[in-house]
């Protein structure tokens, strides 16, 4: 799973060949949550809030680099 970013201890990753929606990791060493492209909620998992909060803040920022490793990983 290729690692998009690293924010401190926090990770986002994408797999390539993933199912639907369209998803990101958000990785720390004790957790691990997936993430919609679309809206940014969490669809599974648990993590800390401040970390959440960290990942959100980048993908907020980030969405169409987002959108766009998702196509090449998964079109």
């Amino acid at each position: 799973m290729p690692t998009l970013v690293r924010l401190g201890n926090i990770k986002i990753q994408m797999f390539a060949d993933d199912h639907n929606p369209p998803h990101f990791h958000v990785v720390t060493p004790d957790h691990e949550a997936l993430v919609s492209l679309a809206d940014l909620v969490v669809l599974r998992g648990a993590i800390r809030a401040s970390d959440l909060r960290t990942a959100l803040e980048w993908a907020s920022e980030n969405a169409a680099f987002l959108a766009g490793e998702w196509s090449r990983l998964n079109d």
